[in-house]
């Protein structure tokens, strides 16, 4: 059967993200006899002509349409991309049987059916079942009581099946090169699963609290595969966390040394799970910046958020990646349960401290089904029950909101290297697109440290 892969994504702020999930389709489906084309919106101006084209070219008997993000997450200039879904299905679905998937789909699967008409969905990993699920669209036959398919008017998704090894992705049909130069690297997981609870988080949800690490050689031979035949030279690895289970990064870090790659990467880290080998390792491996999810410099709201480190893990941390010469970003959250003037003040006085590279902020919490933080919110008043989530809502209240905002905002615009993407302070779509046009390697934060020679261009390139 002739199947179209569509990448819904066409987000680019800050960066345009490559693919990886549906990359990790595009193998068992081949494998299963399938004939595939791709369709990434990522890079396509005009989109409904792009679909279509590829419909009459291809005359697919089932699209599979990957929704990485139900919306940016960034609040008060929330964009939903619900609605670029819904149009996408609306092209394909009286030509083809449409299935979605992608992390988007699993967090809100029957909401998405609803919108938007499709046939069917997969929540979670789909590996394992696609090629199963394709039969059945072949045969005529329905793909209800498949592990982790989902049917418009049915009672949710089939158990899934408990989540397996993760292999590697197959590329062969995307652009890599483009999203390498765009966007400033490759990406590469490690492991999926978390074990870890905090509050907001739905990795727990989306790949379950077990990690599953990938051997270290499977993941040099697939890094190899990007330096000789895709000229990579940047990679990001995308794990929710890098650090742990910290026998794993080590053992990566160590097959890297050895392979003796010429690649630089960045990844994100615990700041707890540490340690001056590691460290060490990960410098000598390549790596030359990191990202630290410390979400807060109160020692309240790091146990608010349901944190498995302390402030002391944060300063350990920050000064070991610091005399190993790598750049560092800290990420804060600001808006969890309990968040006042004296917690937003701790946070600011521990970034002022530490004195890195960047401070990345975000104001207010995306609220999901299934995290303690939806709990939270029921609660207090801020989701009513039974409400969809499809479309988002932040916590906490519109009106705490706005006044942490005003704070954050207040401290943001005095302190150069903290960049707040929701209140436009030290950054812009303007900047960004500059930036893009320059084609930096690695992550964006660490060219806007060097923002005065970027203030003009963005200027008069808007």
């Amino acid at each position: 059967m002739k199947v179209l892969l569509v990448s819904a994504n066409r987000e680019r702020d800050p960066s345009p993200v490559f693919p990886l999930g549906l990359a990790y389709l595009a193998g068992p489906i081949e494998r299963a006899g399938h004939e595939t084309r791709l369709l990434d919106l990522c890079f396509e101006k005009d989109v409904p002509a792009a679909v279509r084209t590829a419909l009459d070219e291809m005359r697919p008997g089932a699209v599979l349409v990957s929704i990485r993000n139900l919306d940016n997450v960034t609040w008060p200039t929330s964009r939903s991309y619900v609605e670029g879904v819904r149009e996408v299905v609306a092209l394909c679905v009286e030509r083809a049987a449409v299935v979605l998937g992608g992390s988007g789909f699993s967090l809100e699967p029957e909401s998405l059916l609803r919108a938007t008409g499709a046939h069917c969905g997969v929540v979670g990993e789909g590996e394992e079942v696609v090629a199963a699920l394709l039969d059945r669209i072949e045969a005529g036959l329905s793909p209800a009581g498949l592990p982790g398919v989902v049917v418009p008017g049915g009672d949710g998704a089939a158990p899934a099946r408990t989540p397996g090894a993760v292999g590697a992705p197959s590329r062969e049909l995307f652009d890599v090169g483009r999203y390498l130069t765009e966007g400033g690297a490759a990406n590469v997981q490690t492991k999926r699963g978390c074990p870890f609870a905090c509050v907001y988080c739905t990795y727990p949800v989306l790949e379950g609290s077990r990690v599953r690490s990938r051997p270290a050689a499977e993941i040099v031979r697939e890094l190899r595969t990007l330096v000789d035949r895709h000229g990579v030279d940047y990679v990001e690895f995308c794990d929710d966390i890098f650090n742990f289970p910290e026998h794993a990064a080590r053992e990566l870090c160590e097959a890297l040394i050895a392979e003796r790659l010429r690649l630089s990467w960045s990844a994100f880290v615990n700041p707890g799970h540490l340690d001056e080998r590691l460290v060490d390792l990960m410098a000598r491996a390549g790596c030359d910046a990191v990202e630290i999810g410390t979400d807060s410099g109160s020692p309240a709201m790091l146990e608010s958020l349901g944190k498995s480190f302390t402030l002391e893990d944060v300063r350990r941390a920050s000064r070991l990646f610091r005399e190993a010469g790598l750049a560092t970003a800290h990420y804060l959250l600001f808006g969890g349960p309990g968040e006042n003037d004296a917690t937003i003040s701790e946070s600011v006085a521990l970034m002022d401290e530490l004195a890195p590279d960047a401070v990345i902020v975000m104001v207010g919490i995306r609220v999901y089904a299934g995290t303690h933080l939806h709990e939270v919110a029921l609660r207090e008043g801020v989701v009513a029950p039974g409400q969809c989530l499809l479309e988002p809502v932040f916590y906490p209240a519109e009106p705490d909101l706005r006044r942490i905002a005003e704070r954050v905002a207040e401290a943001a615009g005095q302190r150069r290297t903290w960049i707040v993407p929701g209140l436009d302070v030290n950054t812009s779509t303007g900047v960004l697109e500059v930036l893009r046009r320059r084609h930096p390697r690695g992550p964006v934060w660490k060219v806007l440290g060097r923002r005065e020679s970027w203030r003009g261009r963005a200027r008069r390139a808007t």
